[in-house]
């Protein structure tokens, strides 16, 4: 019989063979495991960026965590209630009726009044109110730009203001008034839009003009109304998110007002007053709602609506100061052009507050009401 061969084996070789063994004798996962593990993975990722978009829910008026109701408030026929504040005369005694749209970030307490004595003088009566998710109406989260006309005309058939009556707004107030203008013109004896917000996004604006208009606005905004334009759903994110700069309205930035428009802010006595009930409910259904609804998708172009009172039993005036730096004085320049039917007002020197400025109210007051058009200069 031939005997076996004898082999050497060096002490590298034996300690190369052992790794090689401990290696193979590691634990591994099943390749099935491995990928129920990623997709566990990939699923909690997808829930903590979904849970980041999503805004909390409002917190009511009169619930835990809210401020108390403190103002008389209408039922809606959908059930929310709109809470209101009176001005100016006795309803029963006026002989002019109006509802007083207010802006992003305002409420029923900050409405554009004029002096007492021309108020008294011309018999008016003024409601405001608390537009939905704002001080203490109920949020819509179905809100559209229908439903803020209708709110309105079921207000002013609640009150009981007759027939017919007018309306004013001012700014994201203001764009309220063209819905109304659209879905119940034949609400209206009369309409003033102040500083009222464009979207860029209104079809029948020349793309140039709205380019050139879009590009001065602060690039946080630009950004913040592209997010409410074309993925409305990521609103709330951008605005509460740390890495980019948030809408300059949201953040309160002081960079889109003018030296003036900080003046007339700081001596606007409801504003301090008031501040903590504008957005007791919650940032979303008030402010953030405002740039989805307002900068969304419209179903109509102010551009194409028709003149309300052929026969001049009424006028519609729109105020915007030439150093507004929120609103562009170019845009509605040019909308103003394609209505002949609008009473436009220029008003040099004045920014996007021009309504509270000194003697502003009164003019605007008796120009829609009597057709009296003493424009103070605010230069």
């Amino acid at each position: 019989m031939a005997e076996g061969v004898g082999r050497k084996v060096s002490a590298a070789s034996a300690r190369a063979h052992t790794r090689k063994s401990k290696q193979n004798t590691a634990f591994q996962l099943p390749s099935g495991m491995f990928k129920k593990l990623l997709m566990v993975s990939f699923m909690g990722i997808l829930a903590l960026a979904y849970r980041a978009i999503q805004p909390p829910p409002p917190r009511m008026c009169g619930s835990s965590g809210c401020l108390p109701v403190t103002a008389p408030r209408i039922r809606l026929s959908d059930g929310r209630h709109l809470a209101y504040k009176e001005h100016g005369v006795p309803k029963d005694e006026a002989k002019y009726k109006i509802v007083y749209v207010h802006g992003t970030g305002s409420s029923r307490h900050e409405a554009v009044l004029a002096t007492k004595d021309v108020m008294e003088g011309i018999g008016v009566y003024i409601v405001s109110f608390d537009r939905p998710g704002y001080g203490d109406s109920d949020p819509n989260p179905k809100q559209t730009l229908k439903s803020s006309a209708l709110d309105i005309e079921e207000l002013a058939d609640q009150l009981g203001l007759g027939s017919k009556f007018y309306v004013i707004g001012f700014s994201m107030g203001g764009q309220a008034i063209w819905r109304c203008l659209k879905y119940i013109p034949h609400r209206l004896a009369g309409a003033s839009l102040i500083a009222p917000a464009i979207n860029f996004w209104w079809p029948n604006l020349p793309r140039n003009l709205s380019k050139e208009a879009f590009d001065k606005q602060l690039p946080q905004d630009q950004w913040a109304y592209r997010i409410s334009h074309y993925i409305p759903w990521l609103t709330y994110w951008w605005n509460t998110q740390k890495l980019f700069p948030s809408s300059s309205v949201v953040a309160k930035n002081p960079a889109v007002f003018t030296q003036k428009d900080l003046e007339i802010m700081a001596r606007l006595p409801s504003s301090r007053e008031h501040k903590m009930e504008v957005t007791q409910q919650g940032e979303f259904e008030s402010l953030h709602r405002d740039l989805m609804v307002g900068f969304g998708t419209w179903d109509f172009d102010p551009v194409d609506l028709e003149n309300p009172f052929p026969n001049s039993e009424g006028s519609i005036q729109l105020w915007q100061g030439n150093e507004d730096l929120l609103v562009p004085v170019s845009l509605q320049n040019y909308i103003a052009q394609q209505l002949p039917w609008i009473h436009y007002y220029e008003v040099l020197g004045a920014g996007h507050f021009l309504p509270f400025a000194d003697g502003m109210a009164d003019a605007m007051l008796k120009a829609l009401l009597t057709g009296e058009t003493t424009v103070p200069s605010m230069q």
